[in-house]
């Protein structure tokens, strides 16, 4: 092992006695180089050896390079690369090398070895690492893609980034990123192409024999990618795709009308496909530059009126939900859209009403529509019409928690006298168990609108609901409730019919103990037993609630000398972390901190 360590030290010494001999390092500096690197090698020649160890060595003489460079930057100073870095960079290719071989496996790695060389412009090493990486993990599509994308812009070598692209494919026949890559690194071989010749022209350069292919500048091999991927992958989404990577190629029309037309030969049945023809006539050529907004706002509407045209067409034939989603996703977004002319904010409006009362009367509006519908009818002052819709969608999905807790709420809102009935409807519909944001609603709404009878009756109602959730909760709403109208007393006696009925929550407790810290008197016995009831339900993991308790104890009407006990007590019963964190807070309180 020493004498391996020892052949590649000596193997080092004429790169750093050029360092010295040119002024970039001084003797003090190559020496101690030389100490630390030799540190290092002896590190990788352990009997187990670590990862680790590799990592560190490729770091350092990284970091080696970089000061080199640096100092020549100050020097002015660009000679001899061949004999100070690149023997450094081969060093490191080689620690890099046996890293590799011994944790193949480690993806990571590998990639970090390709970025050395790529930076560093080791373009012959790039190629093969990137080749033994790909042996070894073929099964990862992303790094046959970033080989090719090495291939073509650090190497500038389109064919050897096809012939990765196609290796790919054998492996990952029907990755749809890697035919989209495949795909744009084909247009951008083209587009690089018509750039130089237009330059040889523009110089009036004689190229001799070479002439430039017609049918690769012009984007065939291209075109001849996207027939072989679209006969292996089906779906308007994949196509759309390819299309937009077209599109950003201004030489690319004759490819975009051929994707155009098999989109509509081959996918009538597809909503997208229609939805994709009618947003297209939003971006068709602005025939006239207007000059006045009222202009631009006439051409908008005539643009969206076409795209209208052409989703009406698709219904025909395409009459389902997906369909209609696409029809009403369409005017939303061009209601939504500010303008300052009112005509065609107008225009926008009407057409979104009357699309989804379309979609609802074919029974395909989608349910999340429904909030958006409402929404703009309570915009624009049409209650009634509001009202009428939120008791239809309830029909139409009797078993979304969500549209029945929108329409009650709108109805709510609107103080329709339909609220109360429809409250009723709902928790004979929905799953009990997802209810409570109907009966927190309801409670709301009661408390307002209902004689205390009634309400009172409600609550009754309410506490005897079999979900946990729902029962503890509505407790919380009929403390406060009773509070408000009934004052310390009813809260009082509402505290006590309750406080042995489970379940609660913590609020509950921390409720009432609001309220007597709201009398003049409070009486702290009353406040202990809110706190040791709190306690005995949620003491062994709420640490906040023994600090409280003790804080009280602190105060102008509580003991101090109970503190002791309660500490004792709180170590006792908190459970893991909760004990911990009483035990800090409470130390801080002691210093004075909190």
């Amino acid at each position: 092992m020493a004498d391996i360590v020892q052949q590649r030290i000596e193997d080092r010494i004429p790169a750093l006695e050029q360092l010295e001999r040119i002024g970039l390092f001084t003797n003090k500096e190559v020496k101690s180089i030389l100490k630390r690197s030799t540190a290092l090698e002896y590190k990788l020649h352990r009997p187990v050896q670590s990862k680790d160890d590799f990592i560190a060595f490729v770091q350092y003489e990284i970091n080696v390079l970089e000061l080199i460079k640096k100092r020549r930057a100050r020097i002015g100073y660009h000679f001899k690369r061949e004999e100070i870095e690149y023997p450094i960079i081969h060093g490191i290719n080689n620690v890099f090398r046996r890293a590799i071989t011994k944790w193949q496996e480690d993806v990571q790695l590998w990639l970090s070895h390709v970025a050395f060389n790529k930076k560093w412009g080791a373009k012959t090493q790039l190629s093969k690492v990137l080749s033994s990486m790909l042996a070894i993990h073929p099964d990862k599509p992303a790094l046959w893609m970033m080989a090719a994308k090495c291939e073509m812009e650090d190497r500038n070598s389109s064919e050897s980034a096809r012939h990765l692209f196609l290796r790919a494919l054998r492996f990952h026949p029907e990755n749809k990123k890697v035919y989209q890559e495949y795909f744009r690194m084909e247009l951008m071989h083209a587009e690089k192409l018509r750039k130089q010749q237009q330059e040889l022209e523009q110089a009036k350069i004689d190229v001799g024999e070479y002439e430039f292919s017609p049918e690769i500048s012009s984007g065939k091999l291209a075109e001849v990618v996207y027939r072989d991927a679209t006969q292996k992958i089906k779906g308007v989404k994949f196509i759309l795709s390819l299309l937009k990577i077209a599109k950003i190629f201004d030489f690319t029309k004759e490819l975009q009308d051929i994707i155009h037309q098999d989109l509509q030969s081959h996918y009538k049945d597809d909503c997208l496909m229609w939805d994709f023809m009618a947003t297209r006539e939003l971006d068709a050529t602005i025939a006239h530059d207007f000059k006045s907004a009222r202009g631009s706002a006439i051409d908008t509407e005539c643009r969206e009126e076409r795209c209208c045209v052409i989703y009406e067409e698709a219904l025909k034939s395409l009459n389902t939900e997906a369909m209609w989603t696409c029809y009403v996703t369409f005017c939303l977004d061009r209601y939504k859209r500010r303008t300052n002319v009112i005509e065609l904010k107008k225009q926008r409006k009407e057409r979104l009403l009357r699309v989804l009362q379309s979609a609802h009367d074919a029974m395909l509006l989608e349910e999340t529509f429904y909030k958006t519908w409402l929404k703009v009818l309570m915009l624009e002052g049409e209650s009634v019409y509001a009202v009428q819709i939120a008791i239809t969608a309830t029909q139409r999905f009797s078993k979304s928690i969500e549209v029945w807790y929108l329409s009650l709420q709108t109805l709510v809102g609107l103080e329709s006298a339909e609220a109360g009935h429809l409250f009723q409807e709902a928790l004979k519909h929905v799953n009990s168990k997802e209810s409570l944001p109907l009966w927190q609603l309801q409670a709301d709404w009661t408390m307002t609108s209902t004689t205390p009878e009634e309400t009172d009756a409600f609550f009754q109602k309410a506490l005897l609901s079999p979900v946990p959730a729902v029962s503890a909760a509505m407790k919380e709403k009929y403390l406060e409730w009773s509070y408000k109208t009934g004052g310390y007393k009813k809260a009082r006696k509402t505290f006590t019919s309750l406080h042995e009925h489970r379940p609660f929550t913590k609020a509950f407790f921390m409720k009432m103990i609001h309220i007597e810290k709201e009398q003049e008197s409070p009486k702290m016995s009353n406040l202990r037993d809110y706190y040791e009831r709190a306690i005995r339900e949620f003491g062994s993991s709420d640490e906040d609630l023994w600090m409280n308790y003790i804080k009280e104890e602190l105060s102008g009407h509580g003991n101090p000398e109970k503190c002791g006990n309660l500490h004792w007590r709180a170590i006792k019963i908190l459970e893991g972390e909760s004990a911990v964190r009483f035990s800090t807070q409470y130390t801080l309180m002691q210093t004075g901190h909190i």
